[in-house]
């Protein structure tokens, strides 16, 4: 596919298969290939690389980073995030 959305996929996962989940979004990786992961947890971020983070608030990007945006967001939550956005 072209495009792949994962919508909290790391739901309910243990970390042996949340590893398997990762292995596979990584090995369909490339420059051709979109891949949309959707999570609320950091743990799914250890095992893929995103190349951008994007926060979404009301329907709307409030603020995009790399991976540090995500570590931010694991330690300090949203709500300095909204806050500025607001």
């Amino acid at each position: 596919p072209k495009l792949c959305v994962l919508d909290e996929t790391d739901s309910g996962l243990d970390i042996d298969a949340l590893k398997i989940v990762a292995d596979g979004v990584n090995a369909l990786r490339s420059p051709e290939r979109a891949i949309v992961v959707i999570t609320h947890y950091q743990r799914l971020l250890e095992h893929i690389v995103p190349d951008s983070v994007h926060v979404l608030y009301k329907g709307q990007v409030i603020k995009s980073g790399d991976k540090s945006l995500a570590l931010d967001l694991e330690t300090n939550g949203y709500a300095g995030v909204i806050g500025q956005a607001a």
